[in-house]
């Protein structure tokens, strides 16, 4: 017979581990146990769900006279992990020293490798050098041995990682990334995120929170979540992969400023933020996009990607479905594209959320995570106080597209060329126009310098301000599940809810 004090209810996708416990001296004279012969024990390890999306590992002890049926027990449960095959057994972990606070190695050694560890996962460390370590590596070791590629660090290391095997599975399927039109072959092999940077953003928008614990529980029992990874590319040249935000503007230019801040630390965002509100600079330019037809919502409804979201597999499934009928070439051709001329404050192209602590919302809260598209938001000239009207309602429950001044379209593909660029290519000869276009006649106190912004991909600059973009539909899986939804007696069913299972 099994006793324990707990009642609780753990499905078996939950349950990180089961072990025999040794039963000492000390245990057995306690109370109920005094009357048993030699009593043996196993431990279950399992998912605690908590507040906020947080998870954590608890275990609960069950005890028997009959060793045999101990045993049997232990078996039967190590049996029933074993058929949970979407489980990694082997981890290739790259740890980021230096990013964030610095305590990405200790993060892993104290937190995350005894996990990995209990669940009998064995892992292949490396702790990166240098900017690039991790990219490069990726390029060389035998990836097939391994059932997930893990980065301990920030939004930075995971998209080094990001670019280190998506480039590897182009390069081993003979496809050449320079093709902006270039149909890419999808990675199976997933990523693991264990936060420990100063923007962990990625993190927040497809698990929920930015907790080591919880994310290394997600990689334990085998969480696989697609994700829309935008390509982008200048005059046929590859130049990055896009997760989350890709800005224009005032997003480009406070990176931009911040990037000469490093020394003040995080808090240079803060400091850049203020002073590019402040300078207020807009950008003339055009963008051209291709609507994304495919997808069942729209960036103003209110129907955000959850745990197997419907939006995203319904989407998934048209997309293919036009690919079947027209195939990809003629379908390039086939459709429209809408052309916008304009001055705007910021271009802000989002393949998620972008939620973050400070923004829980994030810049578009019905962004979707696998749905093959990214929203396009556009912050035409305004008035400072109109723009930071704009800036409030990422904070708050408002409708942050409700001005006259933002336009938000969900797109599958775009073209953004600034005024300058146009001017440029149209007359390289007039040296005159190329060093002081039309922003001199708008800026006439600012210095000329500062006629083109420059791109935010995902926390670093992209040089070119012109620039071709398309989202390549589920690219890629995470260890991850998307944001659960809040039941309000989630805390009441973990308290309340490995026992009606035996």
């Amino acid at each position: 017979s099994c006793v324990h004090t707990e009642n609780c209810f753990v499905p078996t996708s939950e349950i990180i581990a089961v072990e025999e416990t040794e039963v000492n001296k000390k245990q057995h004279n306690i109370g109920k146990w005094q009357k048993m012969a030699k009593p043996h024990a196993f431990t279950v390890y399992y998912v605690k769900k908590a507040r906020n999306h947080r998870w954590r590992c608890s275990d609960v002890t069950f005890w028997c006279v009959d060793e045999h049926l101990c045993n049997q027990w232990i078996q039967a449960l190590k049996e029933l992990l074993e058929m949970q095959k979407s489980r990694p057994k082997q981890l290739l972990v790259y740890i980021n020293p230096y990013g964030g606070k610095r305590q990405g190695k200790r993060i892993y050694e104290q937190k995350v490798a005894p996990l990995f560890s209990l669940a009998s996962i064995s892992t292949d460390v490396v702790i990166t050098e240098h900017a690039n370590h991790a990219k490069d590596n990726l390029f060389e070791v035998n990836i097939n041995k391994y059932d997930g590629v893990v980065c301990v660090g920030g939004d930075g290391m995971f998209s080094e990682v990001m670019h280190g095997l998506i480039g590897r599975m182009q390069k081993d399927s003979g496809i050449d990334q320079n093709n902006p039109k270039a149909p890419l072959v999808q990675c199976n092999i997933r990523i693991g995120i264990i936060p420990a940077g100063s923007t962990d953003c990625i993190c927040y928008s497809t698990i929920g929170i930015s907790d080591p614990v919880t994310s290394a529980l997600h990689i334990i029992v085998g969480d696989c979540q697609p994700l829309d990874v935008s390509s982008i590319h200048h005059n046929n040249m590859f130049l990055k992969y896009s997760v989350s935000l890709l800005g224009y503007g005032f997003y480009g230019d406070i990176l931009k400023d911040s990037e000469k801040k490093r020394w003040m630390g995080p808090m240079r965002y803060d400091y850049s933020g203020l002073k590019t509100f402040l300078s207020h600079h807009y950008y003339e330019g055009t963008i051209s996009f291709q609507p994304a037809k495919h997808t069942l919502g729209s960036p103003r409804d209110k129907d955000s990607c959850r745990t197997g979201c419907y939006i995203c597999k319904k989407s998934e499934q048209q997309l293919a479905e036009q690919h079947k009928e027209c195939g990809l070439k003629h379908e390039e051709d086939e459709e429209e594209w809408k052309v916008i001329k304009g001055k705007f404050l910021a271009i802000n192209a989002v393949n998620m959320s972008c939620a973050c602590p400070r923004s829980p919302k994030g810049l578009s809260p019905a962004a979707h995570l696998a749905d093959g598209s990214a929203d396009l938001i556009l912050v035409r000239k305004c008035s400072r106080f109109d723009f930071l009207r704009y800036l409030v309602r990422h904070t708050n429950q408002d409708d942050q597209f409700n001005f006259s001044f933002v336009d938000v379209y969900r797109v599958k593909s775009f073209q953004f060329t600034s005024k300058l660029s146009e001017d440029n290519e149209s007359n390289v000869t007039d040296t005159g126009k190329k060093r002081f276009g039309q922003f001199c006649r708008d800026h006439p106190a600012c210095c000329c310098n500062t006629a083109n912004s420059t791109w935010n991909c995902d926390g670093e600059t992209l040089d070119s301000s012109a620039i071709e973009v398309r989202v390549h539909c589920q690219l890629m899986k995470l260890f991850a599940r998307g944001i659960e939804e809040n039941c309000k007696d989630e805390a009441a069913y973990s308290q309340s809810s490995v026992e009606q299972l035996l």
